[in-house]
């Protein structure tokens, strides 16, 4: 790609006193956060996604449907909405598209930073909470309905009889474009990726639609055969620094243990750091050691089960749209992680001494934390999920096993 294709970090025209703010009544709370970050704070790391989608803009016409692929939480979403910053926006101008510099100081602008820009669409599973459609408001989060694809984007009727115009057919408000984002799209259930694909094969004039998704190889081949694609990767050592500078406290409690447990994805730091998982890296790597020694009893999944669960019952308190089974997923996945980040310490540790049998006993550690998370991705019950693999892990760990 030429020099002058490369996008810059180059300051934003005007820092916009509403990123500050919290979103007007009726606002998307969680668009305006991403614009904050997206227009206003600047999108650190993903410089070789950033270039491609400027070399998209800067040639003209950039394709109608995108795939943004990579792992959880290194910003794939925040580059989603400035991309889309960048196509809805009548002002931008062909520099804005070549450096990948949304403005800052237009209209649209303003109401990307508030939640409310009528050309910006988020999907995302928890909309279902808020959803006319009782059935959908009783599900537990787990995936992306059909019914929500058709409240929110391509029209139809729903399981409780509404029928809903198409979104993804209305006209742009401000005249430049529309997209539709929608997070997590490897969420979408059979019916819904099927439904998408009459839209992606004939899109509306003007419209953009970006599938964000951690796990691309869930989509339907159909789906991103029709798709360009976009990889994001984990923030490289100093970017995450200058993420952790602008963004952390330096007092932060185990700051160190906290940028290591991240390895390059600022939202998994964050998610650390709310959820107090330094304590759960205490308590886990415990069971390890003990695990180790030869020592093992149900008390260890027993244990894990109740991590997972206390952290389910205090997400629904703070949010009572919440779906108890939705947090139970998501803190069985972060206690994979933790346990995953403590197996591969003592992987670096073994590997360094050149202790090859204990190489291998926790290699297949690995693979055992592998195949717990698919079991659970396939809704096996959690906590015969966690039995399997402390009986998986213990003979590995004390060298008992064959």
């Amino acid at each position: 790609m030429s020099k002058a294709a490369k996008p810059t970090k180059a300051p934003p025209r005007r820092r916009a006193d509403a990123a500050a703010e919290p979103p007007p009544p009726g606002g998307d709370g969680v668009v305006a956060g991403l614009a904050r970050v997206a227009l206003v704070d600047g999108l650190l790391g993903q410089d070789q996604a950033q270039r491609r989608l400027a070399q998209a803009l800067a040639a003209g016409r950039p394709h109608h449907a995108w795939i943004v692929s990579g792992p959880m939480g290194v910003g794939k979403c925040t580059l989603a909405v400035r991309f889309a910053a960048l196509l809805v926006d009548p002002t931008v101008t062909d520099d804005d598209r070549r450096t990948f510099g949304p403005p800052t100081d237009s209209r649209s602008a303003e109401l990307l930073l508030q939640g409310t820009h009528p050309d910006v669409h988020l999907i995302r599973k928890e909309l279902a909470a808020t959803s006319a459609d009782r059935e959908l408001r009783d599900r537990k989060q787990l995936n992306i309905p059909l019914g929500l694809l058709r409240e929110r984007m391509i029209g139809g009727s729903s399981g409780d009889g509404h029928v809903h115009e198409s979104r993804v057919s209305h006209s742009s408000v401000l005249g430049a474009g529309k997209v539709f984002i929608i997070d997590e799209a490897e969420l979408l259930d059979a019916d819904g990726q099927n439904a998408l694909l009459k839209t992606l094969e004939e899109p509306p004039p003007h419209t953009t639609i970006i599938l964000v998704a951690s796990h691309e190889d869930r989509l339907l081949p159909t789906i991103r055969s029709r798709c360009q694609r976009v990889a994001c990767g984990p923030l490289d050592p100093a970017a995450m620094q200058a993420w952790a500078t602008r963004r952390l406290d330096p007092a932060t409690p185990y700051l160190e243990w906290v940028l290591g447990f991240a390895d390059g994805s600022p939202g998994r730091a964050l998610e650390a750091i709310e959820h107090g998982l330094h304590a759960w890296h205490e308590q886990l790597d415990a069971i390890v050691t003990d695990l180790a020694r030869g020592l093992v009893g149900p008390a260890m999944a027993e244990s894990m089960a109740e991590l997972v669960g206390a952290f389910a019952e205090r997400v629904v308190k703070a949010n009572p749209d919440a779906s108890k089974e939705a947090a139970n997923r998501k803190a069985l996945g972060l206690l994979m992680a933790v346990v995953g980040r403590i197996v591969q310490q003592r992987l670096v540790a073994a590997s360094a001494s050149g202790d090859a049998m204990q190489v291998d006993a926790l290699g297949a550690c690995v693979d055992a934390l592998v195949d717990a998370e698919r079991s659970a991705a396939s809704n096996v019950n959690q906590k015969l999920v966690l039995a399997n693999l402390v009986a998986q892990c213990a003979p590995l760990l004390s060298g008992r096993g064959s």
